[in-house]
């Protein structure tokens, strides 16, 4: 971390963070060590979410009871130290792959949502958008009946339910026009809007540094941030347990748990944002 502490004293470092960050506020992440390889089901797809009325009913049965846990998860230390990177004028923004909102919630200003927000709806015929909690209140209200058991916590907010579960669940439309709602994030199949893209190749053009922290860079909506570094000669710093798809361009490598990694981060560049210690949660 010494190492990435020295590459970081210029400032301007953009951070690149994925699910593997969020895995200390009880989200589990993909491929990691909480990785959710025994999930049931697939990833709900654009198409199938579009086209199929009863794989749509299917989705929002799991993501009604998903969002129950993905709505009380915290900030946990990672995403503390990042923001107290930013204050202190280390960290110029985030891109993150993480849907969870908990960059912003611990304190990030300057954040770009890559995948969207789970606590956003918008409505896919007249494009109104919408509060989660809303949603979930609307939901609540036409399941007044319904009970699911939940098997497992899926990382991208839905849940593993009984096949029994699925078709008693009541979907409900926009209250404005009546059309099909979706969660605001970006579905397997579905392209990052442009907009999004260009506004975190915008944040990476003004680095220094790319700091990756908690992704294997799989999927190319994260790596081709890395691949746009390494052509720009900028400097790449990895932090996460396992191999990653950015390994080969990485200046600097640490595998380590996240949280225990970042505060000994701030700890080392003297980034406190109390001006005394790192933040921890009251459990570290």
């Amino acid at each position: 971390m010494e190492s990435i502490a020295s590459l970081m004293s210029g400032g301007d470092v953009v951070v690149l963070s994925g699910a593997g960050l969020s895995t200390e506020s009880g989200i589990p992440d993909y491929r990691g060590p909480s990785g959710a390889a025994q999930r049931r089901h697939t990833p709900m797809t654009y198409q199938a979410f579009t086209r199929d009325p009863v794989a749509r009913r299917r989705y929002w049965a799991r993501s009604h009871l998903g969002w129950r846990a993905m709505s009380s998860a915290q900030p946990n230390d990672g995403h503390r130290a990042i923001a107290d990177l930013e204050q202190a004028g280390l960290v110029r923004g985030v891109i993150t792959q993480n849907v969870d909102g908990l960059h912003s919630a611990a304190g990030s200003r300057r954040v770009v949502d890559l995948h969207g927000r789970l606590d956003r709806v918008v409505c896919l015929e007249c494009g109104e958008m919408w509060s989660r909690r809303v949603v979930d209140d609307r939901l609540r209200d036409a399941n007044r009946t319904w009970r699911g058991t939940v098997l497992a916590v899926n990382p991208d907010g839905d849940v593993d339910l009984h096949e029994d579960d699925l078709d008693a669940f009541t979907v409900v439309g926009c209250a404005v026009c009546g059309g099909v709602l979706k969660p605001d994030v970006v579905y397997f199949g579905e392209n990052v809007p442009p907009a999004r893209v260009a506004d975190a190749y915008a944040l990476l053009d003004e680095a220094r540094l790319l700091l990756v922290l908690g992704t294997s860079l799989h999927v190319f909506s994260g790596r081709r941030f890395v691949a746009r570094a390494a052509q720009r000669g900028l400097p790449v710093a990895i932090v996460n347990q396992g191999p990653t798809r950015g390994d080969d361009v990485a200046r600097v490598k640490v595998e380590a748990p996240l949280g225990q990694a970042l505060i000994e981060l701030v700890t080392v560049t003297g980034s406190f944002a109390s001006g005394t210690q790192p933040r921890r949660s009251d459990s570290a």
